[in-house]
């Protein structure tokens, strides 16, 4: 089993940065791929970045340019970098560690953008 705890949340003004982070602990060799996803209050949860053992990222489009996702050598902490970050960025946002079991999600970290 895998077990993720996010971390880094928090109140930011339109404009500003954050970078949230992910505690990965538990069978961290069995992870191809990790993500971040959000959800919004009424709207469904959505990816925003993700990372592959080999490094490939994909971005939703709403988060090119803007946020970066990156890992440690291993899977031991995963980040992601919100930059100018904007209202429609408010969400509890979560990461998920995959393997070919599934995929194990955290409690997310609640993220509020002020215009």
């Amino acid at each position: 089993q895998v077990q993720v705890v996010e971390s880094g949340g928090g109140l930011v003004q339109a404009g500003g940065s954050l970078r949230l982070s992910c505690a990965v602990s538990g069978s961290i060799f069995s992870i191809n791929a990790m993500g971040w996803y959000r959800q919004a209050p009424g709207k469904q949860r959505e990816l925003v970045a993700h990372i592959t053992s080999g490094g490939v990222t994909h971005y939703a489009d709403s988060a090119k340019g803007r946020f970066t996702i990156s890992r440690d050598n291993g899977w031991n902490t995963v980040y992601l970098q919100m930059n100018s970050l904007k209202p429609e960025d408010t969400a509890v946002y979560y990461c998920a560690a995959e393997n070919r079991y599934g995929s194990s999600r955290g409690q997310g970290t609640q993220v509020t953008v002020s215009s």
